[in-house]
């Protein structure tokens, strides 16, 4: 079972929309908290799931996958580490009991967690995937 991963900073709507197909994506679960900034480009919500659709792609928005406001503010401010906020959200996750939509969010489908981070090494999409694993082991998990 595929599980992929993307972020849109830094890439072109080409780059974005050829590694989805190219992977062979169907369903796009964004994971952001904010999804309509101007700084968004091509990945604003409205124009993100239109693209999609053109593509075929489903688009989902999933609050439940996103950092709170609070812990988003204070590792972009650098009042937190890495490794306290890989704590914390990790911490939420479980509260959030977000394994339970496993099956909703992958079933049948090639899923892609969609954040803004250019590189999952240090992005919350790659502790979704990672935290989702855990309850279902079959999941290969590619970074695009």
């Amino acid at each position: 079972m595929i599980v992929t991963t993307i972020g849109f900073s830094k890439k072109s709507l080409r780059t974005f929309a050829t590694a989805l197909q190219h992977h062979q994506v169907n369903r796009v679960i964004d994971t952001r908290l904010q999804n309509t900034s101007q700084l968004a480009g091509f990945a604003k919500k409205e124009d993100l799931s239109y693209i999609l659709e053109l593509l075929n792609i489903e688009y989902l928005h999933e609050l439940s996958l996103a950092p709170t406001e609070e812990l988003l503010k204070a590792i972009k401010q650098k009042e937190v580490s890495w490794k306290e906020f890989e704590t914390t959200f990790l911490d939420l996750l479980q509260q959030r009991k977000i394994e339970t939509k496993i099956n909703d969010w992958v079933g049948d489908k090639v899923p892609c967690f969609l954040c803004s981070e250019e590189k999952p090494h240090h992005c919350h999409r790659k502790l979704v995937v990672e935290y989702l694993r855990e309850f279902d082991p079959r999941m290969e998990i590619v970074h695009l």
